[in-house]
């Protein structure tokens, strides 16, 4: 922010009143509107890919990694992160169903010491800088290929080994196994309960990626669950495993609108839907091998964004960047967010960070898309041709898009008002009109001496701003949870200077609002 502008919390008993006449009054005037894009990023917890980057550390550095991931986002101005909390049905947080774990503290099921909770110091750390937080979760891998770690006495592998399938040197939840279902579904709630997460997403992880033997595709062993809740069914074996995919998103779109309807619900599958859609697309087949029916949550709208995992240049002939998210915008009939993944981490490996920002113009170039999520937010720390090429295309601040289907009521207009302080400045105070409806961050606006407009985000926690000088006009508006925005309050400036000479020192204790306030 420019010289003589904090964005710390002023104390109002250090208010400096002068003997002038009223410099403000309510306004009139509509401030312009704010960006808005989503802007994300993925933090990698598994296998320590980004945060922490190595198991065992000490809380203390735990934590700096994790605000020095946190800091990059905001300097680069994203506005989420989207944070994996559970790798391998273990926990990134405090949990009384599975165990910690081995990637925080080096031993599956070990607390870490001194105790802290790494999502809740997650989420208030992001949302201190304006930045979403959603839930990553990996709903049915158990155990990746050539892990470590020893499995704790509260791993389900131990505790429901009838549910669990071994495949391709990994451990897998059997997506057949009704109770396997429900019990993610479990998991995933207890996090949406306790925690003010912002979102809930869900990776490209339904069943495994097959393995190949020999010139076919080893199947995945669910043979007992066919036998005792598919072949009744109706369906063939390849319909019944989608079946089981498709009723679980649906579940998790439903349970999470049931208790906090607020909180999104994303999917980022694998980018392909299936070759051929369209014609010139190429490659992985995932409604076949994966049995992610993606195109059909998206139709049917059981999410409330979609970031297909479009990892591809945009010149690739059989895979194009801009052919397959035009394809996927096509198929968004229900209008919800589309948010494309972005293979950021191969820059310098597959393609020049150029790439990168030519996928975020394309991005902004089709409609019906509206942002990113960069894979991966260590990537941007550690590549500073990569942070250079996102810092040009993020140059100012934006507003994660509202998701108008979860509520169309606009909160209430904030509550204004100010006082002069400290000879030349002053300081602008506000608070909710509606305690009720909770506030998740603030638009402050104001018309700066260059005759434009400056935007800032600040957290819902912030209720005051100091100025060294007096701005020709001042604003602010409330966003709620789902980015709907209030009318803005606004004070502007009707007297050009002030009497700098009748400073009479500390000042009174006046009415919370002072001098000044907006109608």
């Amino acid at each position: 922010m420019k010289t003589g502008i904090s964005l710390a919390v002023v104390f109002f008993a250090s208010a400096v009143l002068l003997a002038a006449a009223e410099i403000y009054q309510p306004g009139s005037i509509t401030p312009p509107e704010p960006a808005r894009e989503f802007r994300g990023a993925w933090i990698a917890t598994v296998a320590n890919k980004d945060w922490p980057s190595a198991p065992g550390l000490s809380v203390a550095q735990q934590k700096a990694e994790l605000i020095s991931l946190l800091d990059t986002a905001a300097r680069l101005k994203l506005n989420a992160v989207i944070f994996q909390v559970r790798p391998a049905c273990d926990a990134m947080y405090a949990s009384s169903i599975e165990p910690w774990s081995a990637y925080l503290t080096g031993a599956q099921g070990q607390a870490p010491e001194p105790f802290y909770d790494p999502l809740a110091f997650a989420i208030e750390e992001a949302h201190r800088r304006g930045l979403e937080l959603h839930a990553w979760f990996n709903p049915f891998r158990v155990r990746v290929a050539g892990a470590q770690w020893y499995p704790s006495a509260n791993n389900i592998s131990r505790t429901h080994p009838e549910w669990v399938r071994e495949y391709g040197g990994q451990l897998w939840l059997d997506p057949g196994e009704p109770a396997a279902r429900a019990y993610v579904t479990r998991i995933i709630m207890d996090v949406v309960r306790r925690y003010d997460v912002d979102g809930v997403q869900l990776d490209d992880y339904f069943y495994p990626y097959p393995t190949l033997l020999g010139k076919g595709l080893d199947p995945f062993p669910d043979g007992a669950s066919w036998v005792q809740f598919g072949q009744a069914s109706g369906l063939d074996r390849a319909d019944w495993r989608r079946q089981n995919i498709n009723q679980f998103i649906q579940s998790i779109y439903q349970s999470i609108k049931s208790v906090k309807p607020w909180v999104k619900f994303g999917v980022s599958p694998f980018g392909i839907w299936r070759p051929g859609n369209p014609p010139q697309i190429r490659g992985f087949d995932s409604y076949a091998n994966l049995f992610a029916d993606s195109r059909l949550w998206l139709a049917n709208g059981w999410v409330d964004y979609f970031s297909p995992q479009l990892y591809w240049s945009i010149d690739a002939p059989q895979q194009s960047f801009p052919v397959l998210l035009n394809w996927w915008a096509q198929q968004n009939a229900r209008g919800r967010n589309l948010w494309p993944g972005l293979n950021a981490g191969d820059v310098g490996i597959k393609f020049p960070a150029s790439e990168i920002a030519d996928q975020i113009a394309a991005t902004r170039r089709q409609p019906g898309a509206g942002g990113d999520i960069l894979f991966h937010l260590g990537s941007l720390e550690n590549n500073a041709a990569l942070a250079d090429a996102v810092a040009g295309e993020y140059q100012l601040p934006a507003l994660v898009p509202a998701s108008p289907w979860l509520t169309s009521s606009l909160p209430v207009k904030p509550i204004l008002g100010g006082q002069p302080a400290n000879r030349t400045g002053f300081v602008f105070q506000w608070a909710p009109a509606n305690t009720n409806s909770p506030v998740a961050k603030w638009i402050l606006q104001y018309y700066d001496t260059d005759y434009t407009w400056k935007t800032y985000f600040l957290s819902a926690g912030q209720r005051a701003q100091y100025f060294t000088f007096t701005p020709q006009a001042f604003s602010i508006r409330a966003v709620d949870r789902t980015g709907n925005l209030s009318p803005a309050a606004v004070l502007t400036k009707i007297v050009p200077a002030m009497n700098h000479a009748a400073v009479t020192g500390p000042a009174p204790n006046k009415s919370f609002w002072g001098s000044y306030k907006a109608q």
